[in-house]
This record gives C-alpha cells, sequence and structure tokens, in this order.
C-alpha cells in the first residue's frame, strides 16, 4: 500500500506541457501555507520530495511525481497568495484551472484546509467551482497537532454544515499531521481503492480515444483506404 518509489518527473507551467496521460493522476491543491509541501513528503516518505518554504505560494508550476510506476502524484500551485505579480498569478491560476477542468487522466484532487480555521471563503469557493466543472474531490484537513481534538470537531463539523448548504452529500473527508504522520494510511488507502476501482475504466476510455484518433489520423493521410 505504501509507496516504494517516487521521483520527481517534471515541472510543466501549463496544460499542455504535462507528460502524456498515460497514468492515473491525483492532484493536491490547497491555499497557500496549508502544509501542502509536508504532506506531499510525508505521502512519499520523503523529507524533500516537495520543497517546502517560509514563504508562501511560491509552487508555480504543476508538478507531477511518479509514484512506483504506477500513478502520478501531483502538487498544484496553492491558490489565495502569491509574493509574486498579478499578471503571473494570474497565469498559474489559469494553468491550474485548465488542469483540473481538462486533464483526462486526472482521478481524484484533494482539497487541503487548515484545520485550525473556521471555514474560509476562499476555500468554500474553490470547492463550489469543482462542483460546477464536475471535478472529483476530496478535503484534508491538515495540521491536526496544532489543535485541540475538540476545537478540531468543531471546526470540520462547521465546514460540513457550510457544504451541506449547497451539498446534498459530503465529500470524503480526511485529517491529517505531516508531523506526527497521521492520516497517512487513510489517504494512500483511498488512492489505491481509486487505482483499482475508477483508473481501470479512465485507462481503457484513454486508449479508446487514442486508437480512435489514430485511426482518424490515418483516414486523412490516406483517404483511398
Amino acid at each position: 500500500m505504501h509507496p516504494k518509489n517516487v521521483t520527481f518527473e517534471v515541472s510543466s507551467p501549463d496544460l499542455k506541457s504535462c507528460p502524456k496521460p498515460t497514468l492515473p493522476e491525483y492532484a493536491f491543491i490547497g491555499r497557500s501555507n496549508v502544509g501542502k509541501s509536508s504532506l506531499i513528503n510525508m505521502l512519499a516518505n520523503h523529507h524533500n520530495l516537495a520543497k517546502t518554504s517560509s514563504r508562501p505560494g511560491k509552487t508555480q508550476l504543476i508538478n507531477h511525481f511518479n509514484v512506483d510506476a504506477k500513478w502520478f502524484l501531483v502538487d498544484l500551485p496553492g491558490f489565495g497568495y502569491a509574493r509574486v505579480s498579478k499578471t503571473s498569478r494570474d497565469r498559474f491560476q489559469s494553468s491550474i484551472s485548465n488542469y483540473l477542468s481538462k486533464r483526462d487522466s486526472l482521478i481524484n484532487t484533494y482539497v487541503l484546509i487548515d484545520s485550525r480555521l473556521e471555514p474560509q471563503k476562499i476555500d468554500l469557493e474553490f470547492i463550489e467551482w469543482l462542483g460546477e466543472e464536475g471535478i472529483a474531490f476530496s478535503i484534508i484537513f491538515t495540521k491536526i497537532d496544532k489543535i485541540s481534538r475538540n476545537q478540531l470537531q468543531r471546526n470540520i463539523a462547521q465546514y460540513k454544515k457550510k457544504l451541506l448548504e449547497q451539498w446534498d452529500e459530503l465529500p470524503e473527508m480526511f485529517t491529517s499531521s505531516a508531523e506526527l504522520k497521521q492520516g497517512r494510511d487513510e489517504i494512500l488507502a483511498h488512492i489505491n481503492q481509486l487505482n483499482e476501482t475508477v483508473a481501470p475504466l479512465m485507462l481503457e476510455a484513454l486508449e479508446r480515444a487514442a486508437r480512435a484518433k489514430a485511426a482518424a489520423d490515418k483516414q486523412i493521410e490516406h483517404p483511398e483506404l
């Protein structure tokens, strides 16, 4: 269940620069400074796979990590804050929306939320956008070691209440602490489950589409056939 070999594949500025969609992908995204890099390092059991920084908004590219040559873990730029120009910020926010809404091999998106905070407008708006786009997602509440159990339960309950104002059904939710390595087994088990159930259907659909495109291209090149 746990990854044995996780390696950096490529950093891409936009969707068209991403690797060919031949493996299932699981994206991780959250508001800047939510602890995304630490969580990714915990999942990979690698201290420095994703670069951590005290400067929020440092990740500005779509970063693919190959996991046991079976799936891609995708580190997406954070949203909501970045100490960069507005032009640069708009550019990589556009790359995020294009990737999430158009990436054929994307199986699930994990939205990271700081468990210490009450529901934040920017998180709720992003979750609403995912729903409008029909993008499958789950929620991971991070940094649970920084908060009391009672406060954690209250904050999660508030999020559930807010989401149920717009949603008939709640998404899958996880709690995590990179420092204590909590939540690692549950998140990886969820990915493994999706790899066994959803991913084969996605890969089959991609293969059919590729064969159809190849046949169409051949017909264009040799219309007499």
